[in-house]
């Protein structure tokens, strides 16, 4: 079974902060919507309104059939203290919930209550529809596919980053529901994993809306998109592909540039004709003051007419001027700008290592014999758990070796934005987590500079932990631009970024003039930035490979 979702004439504000109003929109089977908008915009709001966990302030949400299953896949893998792996892939998928109304309607139905063989066949319905019949073999299955090779009876609290991630795509391949909300699902993916999520979404039978920053995936997948403008606080529906949605909305902004400069080029030019005839209209009647005692009659008639025809010209030009239709100036929305701060060039050889070999329990990276040198624009790509972060955390030094050698040239000034971010974890005020690495700024720089990468007064007082994952991305960012570095480190930069900051990240890369390690699989920021070599890691083993 297949659901409907529509919204009609739907508002949310928090607070005085309207994020958007009167969205109208409707999610059909075959529907598949890109979500998109800048950070902050309400695009996780709107999902959850879609998903009937948040009632709108404003207009309604119907779901047709009313019984269908919708399935909310949130930003972040929600890990339950004590709950297994196996455990969250049964509650997520439904499987769980309909497991236990079945086992209770079963229970009754033993008692033999009333109504209770009719409960237990709307419960068995429902269980087999969600997959509960063979829902252990497809989970090792899936689990397999995905090499996701942890025990499922593990906690979900103990497991890795990317691993997470793999539980996260588990979820929703195991899923049969009848619409489907996701919510940056390509966050933390490899290839393969990218792979297997575009696949499910050309299959999937049920509408599906997801938010990505992933413009590759949207590219590959949407047939429609729901564009958020914050500074209207409206929701724009553009039909067709991510591309041609692309290509719609830059003409569409043009023409809207272009038509109120040219509104404004003819109300100018009135105003001013307007003025002018006024103002020769004043000057003769001054001068037919002056000149009162001018016994000419012909003078004083000719005089007079000539004011009343400047009178009626500059009336004709204010009546133009208000038969004019308005068009209002298209609002400029906040768009971030940001550089990289460049500090003096290291040595020649930034980092090195000969033989160098990690041992992580039954994982080993190397050896690896590599050297990166200056102005080096390094891509380090690869599945999820095969060692790029170990790799990065040998080459700065914060891993030992535990055979061979590593070390990191002279003059070598890091700037790094980490899969955790971990800068902005703690509890800490966000200003005073960022003041902590720029000990010798004053608060209100750090405070202008926080606000220039959307954290305005709102965040900087808050505890950093509370941000959100593209505010934290952003704050990391903002260090950058803070800290002099000649050596940029990026693991997964692109994670929980909006797709505005992440051209602007792209522009600032391909202006820095000192030496990257950039970790992504964002297959359209490796496309962009300009790289010079690519480093491949892949159970445990580093190979180069020509870039591109």
């Amino acid at each position: 079974m297949t659901a409907t979702v529509q919204a009609k004439g739907v508002s949310v504000a928090f607070g005085d902060r309207v994020l958007f109003s009167g969205v109208d929109l409707v999610v059909a089977p075959g529907d598949v919507v890109g979500l998109v908008g800048p950070n902050g915009s309400g695009k996780s709001t709107l999902l959850s309104v879609l998903a009937t966990t948040l009632a709108p302030e404003v207009g309604s949400i119907s779901v047709s059939p009313p019984d269908a299953v919708l399935g909310h896949l949130t930003q972040e893998i929600e890990r339950r203290p004590g709950e297994s792996v196996a455990e969250h892939l049964e509650r997520r998928t439904g499987v769980a919930v309909a497991q236990a109304a079945m086992d209770a309607a079963a229970d009754a139905l033993a008692r033999d209550d009333d109504g209770a063989a009719e409960h237990y066949s709307e419960a068995l319905e429902r269980w087999l529809r969600l997959g509960g019949a063979d829902f252990e073999a497809r989970r090792d299955a899936v689990a397999a596919d995905l090499g996701l090779t942890v025990d499922l009876d593990l906690p979900m609290t103990a497991l890795s980053g990317g691993e997470a991630a793999r539980v996260g795509l588990a979820v929703l391949l195991l899923s049969r529901l009848d619409l489907y909300l996701l919510d940056e699902p390509t966050n933390d993916l490899d290839a393969h994993g990218l792979e297997l999520l575009e696949e499910f979404v050309h299959h999937a039978q049920a509408p599906i809306v997801v938010v990505s920053h992933d413009r590759e995936f949207l590219s590959r997948t949407v047939t429609s998109v729901v564009e958020i403008d914050r500074s209207l606080q409206r929701v724009l529906v553009y039909g067709g592909t991510y591309d041609a949605y692309l290509e719609e909305r830059s003409v569409t902004r043009r023409r809207a540039r272009e038509a109120f400069e040219e509104y404004a080029a003819r109300r100018d030019a009135l105003q001013a004709r307007a003025r002018m005839q006024r103002a020769w209209m004043e000057k003769g009647v001054r001068n037919a003051r002056r000149k009162a005692t001018d016994n000419d009659k012909f003078i004083k008639h000719f005089r007079g007419q000539t004011s009343e025809k400047q009178a009626a010209k500059a009336r004709q030009s204010e009546r133009a001027l208000e038969r004019l239709e308005v068009v209002e100036e298209p609002r400029k929305e906040w768009q971030l700008q940001m550089s990289i701060a460049t500090a003096p060039r290291s040595g020649s050889v930034v980092a090195v290592t000969r033989a160098a070999v990690v041992r992580r329990g039954e994982f080993t990276l190397g050896p690896v014999d590599l050297q990166l040198d200056w102005q080096d624009r390094v891509a380090v790509t690869g599945p999820n758990g095969a060692g790029k972060s170990t790799l990065l955390g040998l080459l700065l030094g914060r891993i030992a070796p535990d055979d061979g050698a590593a070390s990191l040239g002279s003059g070598v000034l890091v700037g790094e934005v980490d899969q955790a971010r971990a800068a902005f974890e703690r509890d800490e005020p966000v200003a005073d987590a960022f003041a902590a690495h720029v000990p010798d700024w004053p608060t209100a720089d750090v405070r202008t500079l926080l606000a220039k990468f959307g954290l305005g007064a709102q965040q900087v007082g808050r505890a950093a932990s509370s941000l959100s994952p593209g505010e934290r991305t952003r704050a990391a960012l903002a260090l950058l631009q803070a800290r002099g570095v000649n050596l940029l480190v990026l693991d997964e930069p692109t994670n929980h970024l909006d797709l505005p900051a992440i051209e602007q990240l792209e522009a600032a890369l391909d202006s820095f003039d000192g030496t990257i390690l950039l970790v992504t699989h964002d297959r359209r920021m490796l496309e962009t930035v300009r790289l010079t070599r690519r480093w491949h890691v892949e159970a445990g083993q580093v190979t180069e490979v020509e870039p591109g």
